[in-house]
């Protein structure tokens, strides 16, 4: 590799680990903007949650919120068009350069998204905003591990472990059942722990009860078959991803010394992930934990890449 390519290469990594920074404020800011309506830790809980949900349509009034989120995600994009450029401009960097286009791709389909999102009724559009949120930061950094120096790729061991990618895909699992909790306003179905309403197992009442095509037209009760359901498949996927994900990340403790500060990395993440989801029922649902465990989840989506791309 010439020098002319290592700086781009540099360039480049720069570029996604600032786009992993913004993508982590777009979805901290979004959290806040879509829990805060919903009013998650609202005085009067729950007769306020998800309040807007009966409503018509509206843009509420967040001010410097609502502007630090347009601004954060309008700057994502247009730094995501030269990361793009720097990946395919002759000779093109073919590593970081396929992340890189679905990143933007991704963002511009958030972008098209937009178009029905002021609606908090749509679970479905919620449904993919949290995930295409979480989405951002994850890509990001795959574009920061893919224009790695080519010395740091020749130190990879391996293929990562057949734990490790269980453990993945159980993560993955718990994501998208927490996001279908978040989307579908389901917060005040379980406002209990460990159990969910004096339920242990799901119900079968909730399995027909799951609509993520539904339009909402109030924030499900405490009880309500379809929280339960999600609640507790969210709750035992965790533990599952507890058990398979620490167990891999103390095993990759003893390998070189950039998987071992992921490993470490990643068990703090897990750790405080887990412990952030518990505070935030034990706590009555208050915004800023709920917040906390969004973004904690996010960053433990990019660490896990990190993990996974150093074996």
């Amino acid at each position: 590799m010439n020098l002319g390519q290592g700086l781009r290469l540099r360039r480049v990594r720069a570029l996604a680990r600032l786009l992993t920074a913004l993508s982590l404020l777009v979805v901290l800011v979004s959290a806040y903007l879509r829990l805060d309506g919903a009013g998650l830790g609202c005085a009067d809980w729950p007769a306020c949650y998800a309040r807007l949900l009966a409503l018509p349509p509206a843009a509420p009034d967040y001010g410097m919120a609502r502007l630090l989120h347009r601004a954060a995600a309008s700057l994502s994009l247009l730094l995501a068009c030269f990361l793009v450029w720097q990946c395919w401009r002759r000779p093109a960097l073919r590593p970081p350069a396929l992340p890189a286009t679905l990143l933007l791709l991704l963002m511009l389909a958030l972008s098209a998204l937009g178009i029905w999102s002021s609606d908090p009724r749509l679970t479905l559009v919620n449904l993919l905003n949290i995930l295409g949120g979480l989405g951002l930061v994850s890509f990001s950094w795959r574009v920061a591990l893919a224009s790695e120096p080519p010395v740091m790729m020749l130190q990879r061991p391996g293929a990562p472990t057949v734990l490790l990618r269980l453990g993945a895909a159980c993560l993955t699992l718990t994501v998208i059942l927490g996001a279908l909790i978040g989307a579908g306003y389901m917060a005040s179905a379980c406002p209990t722990f460990p159990d969910c309403d004096g339920n242990w197992w799901p119900v079968a009442a909730g399995w027909p009860a799951l609509q993520t095509l539904a339009v909402l037209q109030a924030a499900p009760q405490p009880g309500d078959p379809a929280g339960v359901n999600l609640h507790l498949l969210h709750r035992y996927a965790a533990v599952a991803t507890l058990l398979l994900l620490g167990t891999a990340g103390v095993q990759a403790l003893s390998g070189s010394e950039h998987r071992r500060r992921a490993a470490a990395l990643l068990l703090l993440l897990l750790a405080v992930t887990v412990a952030l989801g518990i505070l935030t029922v034990l706590a009555g649902f208050s915004l800023w934990l709920a917040v906390a465990h969004g973004v904690c989840a996010a960053a433990l989506l990019a660490t896990l890449a990190s993990l996974l791309h150093r074996g």
